[in-house]
C-alpha cells in the first residue's frame, strides 16, 4: 500500500487513543464517497474483530494490524480513484476555503506540518498546541505565579468538529446546496517517533502522485508542506 502503513482510529467506531504532544496523520472524506457495500462489509468484519477482541484478546492483537492495513489500502484505493460519490473538492473554491481553514488553525489550535487536499477526502498532518489550564478553576486559585499548572492539549475530536463544521458550511454555502458534507467518521493515527513522521509525510505529500493527478507532489495547488 506503499511507503506507509497506516494503523488508524477510526472515530465514532473503535477506541481513540491520544497522546499527548504527538504530531497526528488526519484523513477525512466527503459523505457518500464510499460505495455502502463496502462500508458495510467493513463494519461486519469490524464486528467480527471486536468479538475476537472479548473471546480471544491474544490472537486479536496479531490479526487487528492486517484488518487495519487491509482496510486502509481499500478506502484509499477507492478514494484516489473518486469512481464513487461527489468530488466536491475538485472546485478551487471549495478547495481554497478548506486550505484556508487549515491554515487559519496553524499556531492557534496545531502546528500544521502538511496537508493534501484530494477530490474527495483530506490528508493533514498537525501537533496539537497545548494550553495551559489551572488545575482548579475558581478564580481565587489562579495566579500569574502558581506553578500548579498543567499542559493540557485540545481533544482531535473538539478540532475536527470545529475544522469539518466550518468547511462543510462554506462549502454547501459555495455550492448551493444543503445536507451532510462530510462523512462522519474521520482517520487518525499519530507518529511514534522521527522516522514515521518521515513516512507519513511522504504519503500525504505524494498522494496526488500515486492518484495521477500530477508527476511531482510540488505540481498540486493543494499541497502544502511547513518549511
Amino acid at each position: 500500500m506503499g511507503s506507509f502503513d497506516y494503523k488508524p482510529s477510526y472515530r465514532r467506531n473503535l477506541p481513540h487513543i491520544q497522546p499527548a504532544g504527538a504530531t497526528f496523520f488526519l484523513t477525512f472524506r466527503l459523505a457518500g464517497s464510499l460505495p455502502q457495500s463496502l462500508v458495510d462489509q467493513w463494519k461486519q468484519e469490524r464486528e467480527w474483530l471486536e468479538h475476537l477482541r472479548q473471546s480471544n484478546p491474544f490472537h486479536y492483537d496479531r490479526v487487528k494490524l492486517d484488518f487495519e492495513r487491509k482496510w486502509f489500502a481499500k478506502f484509499e484505493s477507492v478514494l484516489d480513484g473518486s469512481t464513487h460519490g461527489p468530488v466536491w473538492l475538485r472546485d478551487d473554491r471549495i478547495a481554497a476555503q478548506i486550505a484556508e481553514s487549515l491554515r487559519y488553525r496553524d499556531g492557534k489550535v496545531y502546528r500544521l506540518d502538511a496537508f493534501s487536499i484530494m477530490a474527495n477526502h483530506v490528508h493533514a498532518v498537525f501537533k496539537p498546541l497545548p494550553v495551559t489550564q489551572a488545575v482548579s478553576l475558581r478564580p481565587e486559585n489562579v495566579k500569574e505565579t502558581d506553578q500548579t499548572r498543567d499542559l493540557v492539549y485540545p481533544s482531535l475530536a473538539s478540532i475536527m468538529q470545529s475544522l469539518k463544521g466550518y468547511t462543510a458550511f462554506q462549502s454547501n454555502r459555495l455550492l448551493g446546496r444543503k445536507g451532510e458534507f462530510w462523512a462522519h467518521e474521520s482517520y487518525d493515527h499519530y507518529a511514534r517517533d522521527a522516522k514515521e513522521w518521515n513516512r507519513i509525510m511522504a504519503y500525504v505529500l505524494n498522494n496526488p502522485v500515486k492518484a495521477g493527478y500530477v508527476s511531482d507532489w510540488r505540481e498540486w495547488r493543494w499541497n502544502y508542506r511547513r518549511e
